[in-house]
Order: structure tokens, then sequence, then C-alpha cells
């Protein structure tokens, strides 16, 4: 009976000092969105661009210039701001009137 308690009594010490180790690690905020590098490896295979009349017409035929990161259901951004995150680069910072080829026109509000 005695080696029950022991036993017992060493798996709540086993599982509850990773908890209170990792206490104050959880308690942190997360780092700030970094902003969005038109040079970044991910950016570059999606053709991004920080300003939408500056995407290659050759390259995307279906673009067009009213295609803004705004405008997009992967914004996550604020509609007024000049920059907001955005769900296709993992929450990088992309700017408002950007434009890259995973752009998908958010829907309409019902009405």
């Amino acid at each position: 009976m005695n080696s029950r308690r022991n036993f017992l009594f060493k798996l709540v010490a086993s599982t509850g000092t990773p908890a209170l180790l990792c206490g104050s690690a959880l308690g942190q905020a997360p780092p700030p969105p970094v902003k969005l590098e038109e040079t970044d490896p991910v950016a570059m295979a999606l053709g991004y661009k920080e300003d939408t009349t500056k995407v290659e017409a050759a390259k995307y035929p279906l673009h067009t210039v009213e295609q803004k990161c705004t405008g997009c259901a992967l914004y996550t951004g604020k509609p007024d701001a000049a920059t907001g995150p955005c769900t296709a680069f993992g929450g990088k910072i992309v700017t408002a009137n950007g434009w890259c080829a995973a752009f998908a026109k958010k829907p309409q509000p019902v009405k």
C-alpha cells in the first residue's frame, strides 16, 4: 500500500512540475506581427506586390487594379487602415493597396 502512495505522489509531482515551469513562458504576449517584404519566398511565389498597380499583367492576366488586399477575404486588417495582417502569409502585415495571386474577393454582406 505504501508503494501505491509513493507512485501517486511521484505521478502528481512529475506532471505538475512542467506545468509550473511553463507557466511563465505561456503568460508572455506573442511577438508583434512582421511586415511582409516582396522578397519573402512565399510573397515571391504568390506574386505579392505592395502596390496593386505594379503587378505584371503578362504574368497575372486575371489581375485587375481594383483587386486590393482590403477587398480580399484573406485580409484581416481594418478596412480604413494602411496595413493589416493577411492569413495567406501567416498573419504578416501587408499593405492595404497590395495584391497577390491568392486574392479571393470578400463576400458581400447579406442584406
